[in-house]
């Protein structure tokens, strides 16, 4: 029933029938080795090697001897298939292809999980811990898919799991006896059987499944900042859901932004007349969902031969020309995304290598990546006049509806600011040309890598009030802005252009790392913008007068010195060699972190999870806890009248009966006290002063229950803690230790929940009187 929660991450969905008749050769192997019968380690055992031998003979026949026997090359093709695996999960998007590699992780995951489970719960009689392994394959579904039904899995997977504690309980029911019948019954109740526990063991499961579904509505969700601290605006390497989504294209240069030396990361050599525009582009952001940018988990195909097709929303009577670029990646410089000038129309490369169709990007297959590699790249110079942006029809609904979309947790002042800014244009063109000079000529803003904006949904409004941070703050505030007033926007991640060199070729170096928005005009496709000031280059279609002084020179370089000194601290400027020895300069990755301000978790949302922490911690220490208190108050002080010794001597005499139990000492209560007190002697083995101690009890409460006048009794409790000690110098230390976390006696708990419910109820709906047909008089 869990593995059902891993249907949505592949197709086709075989592969579940070949795991569920591996299973049950699994499973019958338990049985009959069981039946024998055969001792626990060598059940285990067993079913370890049937299970391997399946595996053999399911993915590896033609590497073992004889078709089924594993050997040394039968575990090295295993290696190899579960590094494909790992490769296909990180690039395929939900569902992927059922390859070789995730089949034998799907049904190897799924016999492992089964073979826990049948360990537990049947060959060790424990069916409690079992959930935990069904817990941890429902988990890994859980956080790789997100098809909106993951509940209904989990309540699948849950309603399995309280079924296996039921027929437990029943099969201990069933060798218990009466003994463990609870409470006694009224004498009109003639049900057959020992039900109470039963009874109580499904409130108790239906209570927890209840509390497991909607306690997680009440906790307050931790979210990170506009990039959290572990760079998950893009991703890390390895969640993500099993997409290309994972992958964090800057992840690399994070950690070397702010060496002294700007080391170079590629050498460019390009066709282009006006290199001020090679932007090499490495993956686009186009989620958002008010905490972070990430890329939307798409589908990857093979590298097309020969042309790419025409980039979306591009038409035929826009300029272009076709330009080609060599680009040479530093031998240090290794990661998962291929930098390209966009849109490209070709790419010659050796090595495995993927296509994202939708954002026209290569990413590295099975380990694959840009370390030392040379290659070059066919690429559209698209260049649109202002005239064409301005005259651009809507854009289709579903890619509107898509790259519009805005999370109702951004605050309203990012909207009101956008409508601001673009108050007396006409069109779509004009106001992302409006939002753009609203950063770059707008004094107010200062680009500074040294800037505490905070994090959390108020990040874009604190930047925006603040006026205050470098190339992040800057795209992510104007595509949200774009997003806001319906022009479908989305953030591109990659490289600025680099600096020239004498020999022809573009260095670009590690502060060269940059962030820009890119805006969709129907009929010329996805277009750059340049909100940072002093970073990169003003588009051109951007500049209605190139002869305009008062405009930002668009054929200025990442790299160029202003004319006039800025009062902007720079990465270049502002940070000495001192301060970067003392990590005291900001990084300009898109993948850095933004500090952390006033809008992290407040303290109610900590002291929440902090009793959450607890609650769990509790609940599975709750029956040795509940013992111990037990055991406190029935040894504790009481009384020392005559009055005072029955209910002290019978609680003794219930502490020394549950303490037996809890070492493996079935009460019977079929027996008299002095019969009960030889049995714990013989079967716990104790010495001549633990069984002394147990007969003084059996003693003491024979006069209780026979005498005329009990007597109290001095020194019980005493005798109770010798046993105690006797018993566990006895028992080995596997049982010493159930006894004290898991004790047998704790079933009382449940015993005592079953009898106070009903009278609960009663207090609460007193039963209505007995109906009876009304006489003739009465009627």
């Amino acid at each position: 029933m869990a593995s059902c929660a891993l249907l949505p991450l592949v197709e086709p969905s075989t592969w579940l029938v070949q795991s569920a008749f591996l299973l049950a050769v699994q499973s019958g192997v338990g049985a009959a080795t069981r039946r024998v019968p055969l001792a626990r380690p060598v059940t285990v055992a067993a079913q370890v090697l049937v299970t391997l031998l399946l595996l053999t003979l399911a993915f590896a026949r033609e590497h073992a001897l004889a078709g089924l026997i594993p050997g040394p090359d039968t575990f090295r093709y295993f290696a190899e298939l579960l590094e494909h695996g790992g490769d296909d999960v990180s690039r395929f998007s939900i569902p992927a292809p059922l390859s070789d590699g995730i089949r034998l992780m799907l049904i190897g995951g799924v016999l492992i999980v089964g073979l826990l489970v049948d360990t537990l719960a049947v060959t060790f009689r424990s069916a409690a811990p079992a959930g935990l392994p069904l817990l941890a394959l429902y988990s890994v579904a859980a956080g790789l898919s997100d098809n909106g039904i993951d509940w209904l899995w989990f309540l699948l997977a849950a309603a399995g799991y309280l079924m296996l504690l039921l027929a437990e309980g029943r099969d201990r029911l069933s060798q218990w006896g009466r003994v463990f019948a609870g409470p006694g019954r009224s004498p009109r109740d003639d049900r057959p059987g020992a039900v109470a526990p039963v009874r109580t063991g499904r409130r108790i499961g239906v209570l927890a499944l209840g509390i497991a579904l909607v306690a997680p509505l009440g906790l307050p969700a931790m979210n990170g900042g506009l990039l959290g601290p572990t760079g998950s605006g893009v991703g890390t390497g390895g969640g993500g859901g099993g997409t290309i989504s994972a992958v964090n294209p800057l992840v690399s240069l994070r950690d070397s932004l702010n060496v002294e030396d700007d080391r170079q990361v590629l050498s460019v050599r390009t066709e282009m007349a006006d290199t001020s525009d090679l932007y090499l582009r490495i993956v686009s952001l186009d989620a958002f969902d008010g905490t972070t940018w990430k890329p939307s988990k798409r589908s990857i195909a093979a590298v097309p031969d020969g042309a790419f097709p025409t980039p979306p929303g591009l038409g035929p009577d826009i300029g272009r020309t076709e330009v080609g670029t060599s680009i040479s990646v530093a031998d240090w410089y290794g990661q998962t995304w291929l930098p390209m000038p966009y849109p490209p129309s070709g790419v010659s490369i050796r090595g495995d290598w993927r296509y994202e169709p939708v954002g026209m990007t290569l990413v590295g297959d099975h380990g694959q990546n840009t370390r030392g590699v040379t290659y070059q790249v066919r690429s559209l110079n698209v260049q649109p006049t202002a005239e064409q942006l301005a005259g651009a029809p809507k854009p289709p609904p579903a890619l509107e509806r898509e790259y519009t979309q805005l999370p109702d947790s951004l605050p309203a002042v990012v909207a009101r600011t956008a409508r601001e800014v673009t108050e007396g244009a006409d069109n779509a063109y004009d106001q992302a040309v409006a939002l753009q000079e609203y950063f770059t000529l707008n004094d107010d803003f200062e680009y500074d890598t040294e800037v505490d904006v905070g994090s959390g949904p108020e990040a874009i409004a604190r930047f925006l009030r603040d006026k205050q941070g470098f190339c992040v703050h800057y795209s992510f505030a104007m595509a949200s802005m774009a997003r806001s007033l319906g022009i479908p926007a989305r953030v591109a991640v990659g490289f600025a252009p680099g600096t020239p060199q004498a020999d022809g070729t573009i260095a670009v170096g590690l502060r060269d790392a940059h962030a820009w928005p890119e805006l969709y005009f129907e009929g010329i496709g996805w277009t750059r913008f340049e909100p940072t000031p002093t970073r990169g280059s003003t588009p051109p279609y951007t500049v209605p007068d190139p002869a305009d002084n008062t405009a930002p020179d668009p054929a200025r370089p990442s790299q160029a010195e202003p004319e006039e000194p800025s009062t902007a601290p720079s990465e270049s400027e502002s940070c000495t060699a001192e301060r970067r020895k003392l990590d005291g300069c900001g990084s300009e990755s898109p993948q850095a972190a933004l500090p952390t301000g006033g809008d992290g978790p407040k303290w109610y949302a900590m002291l929440l999870w902090a009793l959450a922490g607890v609650a769990v911690l509790l609940v599975p220490l709750s029956p040795m806890l509940w013992r111990l208190r037990t055991r406190a108050v029935r040894l504790g002080g009481h009384g020392r009248s005559e009055a005072d010794a029955v209910p002290h001597i019978l609680a003794v005499w219930e502490e020394l009966i549950d303490s037996a139990w809890d070492h493996g000492i079935v009460p019977d209560e079929s027996l008299t006290p002095r019969k009960a007190a030889a049995r714990i002697v013989r079967l716990g083995g104790l010495d001549e002063s633990g069984a002394a101690s147990v007969h003084r009890v059996a003693d003491a409460v024979e006069q209780v229950l026979y005498a005329p006048r009990p007597r109290p009794a001095a020194g019980l409790a005493d005798d109770v803690r010798r046993v105690l000690t006797a018993l566990r110098a006895t028992a080995g230390r596997r049982e010493r230790l159930r006894a004290l976390i898991a004790p047998r006696s704790a079933a009382r708990l449940g015993w005592t929940i079953s009898s106070w419910w009903p009278n609960l109820r009663t207090r609460l709906l007193p039963p209505r009187p007995p109906w009876r047909r009304p006489s003739h008089h009465e009627t």
